[in-house]
């Protein structure tokens, strides 16, 4: 894999640097694209920050992540809508082609994963026509099980393509899903759930990184690809074979890697893809 067809999550590299050294730095190490994190665009000009990556020679793959939609009050669930809705103009202005949404769970005082559910379909739902007005796909990404009680209600492929479904029953667009391989490789039907992504045209982004065992922290202890147990090779051979074309985004959260000098991170991610 050459690495300008490549993308590097600003995530991987911690969050030290300001993302004008991180832009240079990425492009310096010949990945085609890069993916920011919200919290690394803070108190930026976004404008600044598009041209800064456009004059570097990077494409961006993404803008990370969504504010949690699910919430105790219908006050604050409307005030987490217009946060992602300010994103995603963010994200156009930046020229990414999705705005990846980990959407949340249940809110603080109730139990189960009934109400989050259903918020996270309303949210969704009141951000579509925004998002095809700006050009940007709602990209949801379903989070591994392990997530559910905090992070994530979405727990699955199937999930997330199911409620592209109900939100997009006529394939107009706008709504689709981010596949990380750390979240998914689990699942006995991801083989099916690409596929079905792919026919749909359902796939937004492709993020990789490997899982440890064994794993020490199971949010911040992700490995480098070919670190792990993850058939990323087959991965990312059923998801062209489904029709993605687009980048393929590293993002690692890992307090080893994050303790490295981000030029040592960007090299081994750079050697690591050539195995996949």
């Amino acid at each position: 894999m050459t690495l300008d067809r490549c993308s590097i999550n600003t995530a991987t590299l911690g969050h030290h640097s300001p993302i004008e050294r991180v832009i240079d730095l990425v492009a310096r190490h010949g990945f085609g694209a890069i993916a920011p994190w919200r919290r690394d665009l803070s108190g930026h000009d976004v404008t600044t920050v598009s041209r800064q990556i456009r004059d570097a020679g990077l494409a961006v793959s993404g803008l990370c992540r969504s504010t949690y939609f699910p919430a105790a009050t219908r006050q604050d669930f409307l005030a987490n809508v217009e946060d992602n809705r300010r994103a995603l103009d963010d994200a156009a202005v930046l020229g990414a082609p999705c705005f990846v949404l980990v959407v949340g769970t249940t809110p603080a005082g109730h139990k189960g994963l009934d109400l989050a559910r259903a918020q996270v379909l309303e949210g969704l739902s009141l951000l579509l026509d925004h998002a095809r007005h700006v050009g940007v796909a709602l990209a949801i990404e379903p989070l591994h099980p392990m997530y559910a009680g905090d992070r994530s209600c979405v727990a699955s492929l199937s999930e997330a393509l199911a409620m592209c479904d109900t939100l997009d029953p006529e394939g107009r667009g706008g709504v689709a899903t981010a596949i990380d391989a750390y979240h998914v490789w689990w699942d006995w039907k991801l083989a099916d759930g690409i596929a079905e992504a792919g026919r749909k045209g359902r796939i937004a982004a492709f993020h990789v990184c490997d899982w440890l065992v064994p794993t020490k922290d199971l949010l911040l202890d992700r490995g480098m690809m070919g670190e792990g147990v993850i058939d990323l090779s087959a991965m990312r051979a059923l998801i062209e074979a489904a029709g993605y074309d687009g980048f393929v985004e590293v993002e690692i959260f890992s307090n080893h890697w994050w303790n490295q000098p981000e030029q040592h991170v960007l090299e081994a991610c750079g050697r690591s893809l050539q195995l996949i």
